[in-house]
């Protein structure tokens, strides 16, 4: 729902504030190695629970950054998911009347992430203001790309639209546990995430809270 080395041209984010550690998972000894390929700077721009899994394996987290804090905010109200063939479960709060989700551009979102248990673990919200996002080339996991783009049995979003996703673990971390440093991790692995997405506009220079 919180870690970036999206390489699309956007405008400098804000670091996020810094996160209250609470009880995290362990991570496998293969997810405690790291590759330094993106700075802390980076990581703390976006959220954890958002990006490709790549991107998040890669990311060397340490204790100065800080780990994500488990919030309470208010969900979107309760709606009853319909399933694709890829597992994704989508359903519509507001369909947007603006322009349909484009591939390959920027877009501003604003996101609570959560587990399946209703813990939020990471949200735009906290952060004060919109996510400038690309979609479609494989920066964020599968399951929003699919949730916000459309495609194989879900329509696209439009500007204006607010939608909530429910992300089966293979469209999302998979197996190995997310969000780590030391040894503990954020998210779980094999976990099924919830995410309320609100599609503000798309990318022009400037984010709207």
């Amino acid at each position: 729902m919180a870690v970036s080395s999206l390489s699309f041209t956007s405008p400098k984010l804000q670091t996020l504030q810094a996160f209250i550690p609470k009880p995290t998972f362990k991570a496998s000894s293969s997810q405690q190695s790291t590759t330094p390929s993106i700075n802390k700077k980076q990581i703390f721009q976006v959220g954890v629970g958002i990006l490709a899994a790549s991107i998040v394996a890669s990311a060397p987290l340490n204790a100065d950054a800080t780990r994500t804090e488990y919030y309470a905010t208010t969900a979107e109200p309760i709606c009853e998911f319909n399933y694709v063939r890829s597992g994704l479960g989508y359903c519509d709060i507001a369909v947007g009347s603006g322009q349909e989700a484009p591939y390959n551009q920027l877009v501003n979102i604003h996101y609570t992430a959560r587990f399946a248990d209703g813990i939020v673990f990471d949200s735009s919200y906290k952060r004060g203001r919109a996510l400038t996002m690309r979609l479609g080339m494989g920066k964020v996991i599968k399951g929003l790309d699919q949730g916000i783009l459309g495609g194989e049995g879900v329509p696209p979003m439009h500007v204006g639209g607010k939608r909530k996703l429910q992300i089966p673990p293979h469209l999302a971390y998979g197996p190995e546990p997310a969000g780590c440093f030391s040894g503990d991790c954020n998210i779980p692995g094999n976990a099924t995430l919830v995410y309320d997405i609100k599609f503000v506009e798309l990318y022009s220079g400037n984010r709207k809270l």
